[in-house]
C-alpha cells in the first residue's frame, strides 16, 4: 500500500487495538520452577500507549490468553479496552464497535499470526511486527520494521501520531 493511503488511512484511527503475544511480547513464556508464568514487555511500547493517550487515541489488548502478567502490564498502561482469553477476535472486535460508536475505519490493530486475520481484515487500519508470519503480513496494510515485544507496537503508535499531527 503506498505511504498516502497509510497515512490516510492512520489520520482517521480513535482506537489503536493489539494482540499481546508476539506484538507486545516476543512471543516466549518463561516459566518457573513452581510454573509462574512470566512474559517479558517493551517499555517502549508502554510510552507508545501513553503518548497515543496524550493525542486523543484509545488503545486496548485483544488476546486469546488468559494471563496475570497481561492484566498486570494493562492494568499500569491504564489500559482500559481488556479482553482476555477471546477465541473470536472478530466477535470482540464487533462488541467494541458496537459500545463505543466507533466505525471499523477508526480502529487499527496489529497482530503476529493465523489469529489474527480475520480481524485484521476488518479494521481500517491494520499492522504487524517485523516478525510477523507470511500470513499475517499478507493481511496487514502497515509492516513494522521492528520485532514483537522489540518496540513494534511504538512504531506503529508513532506513525499513527504523525499522520495526524500532519494532516
Amino acid at each position: 500500500m503506498k505511504l498516502a493511503d497509510l497515512t490516510a488511512r492512520a489520520r482517521r484511527v480513535r482506537l489503536v487495538l493489539t494482540d499481546c503475544d508476539g506484538v507486545l511480547t516476543d512471543g516466549g513464556v518463561y516459566y518457573s520452577e513452581r510454573g509462574e508464568e512470566m512474559k517479558r514487555f517493551n517499555i517502549r511500547d508502554g510510552m507508545g500507549v501513553e503518548r497515543l493517550r496524550h493525542h486523543g487515541i484509545a488503545t486496548g489488548i485483544v488476546t486469546g490468553e488468559v494471563s496475570p502478567s497481561v492484566r498486570t502490564r494493562a492494568a499500569k498502561l491504564r489500559i482500559e479496552e481488556l479482553h482476555l482469553g477471546i477465541k473470536d477476535k472478530p466477535a470482540c472486535l464487533r462488541e467494541i464497535m458496537a459500545r463505543t460508536g466507533l466505525a471499523a475505519d477508526e480502529i487499527a490493530f496489529i497482530g503476529d499470526d493465523t489469529n489474527d486475520l480475520e480481524i485484521l481484515g476488518m479494521v481500517g487500519f491494520s499492522a504487524c511486527p517485523g516478525d510477523a508470519t507470511s500470513f499475517a503480513r499478507a493481511a496487514a496494510n502497515f509492516h513494522c520494521q521492528t520485532a514483537g515485544g522489540h518496540g513494534c507496537f511504538r512504531e506503529l503508535a508513532e506513525f499513527i501520531i504523525a499522520a495526524q499531527s500532519n494532516g
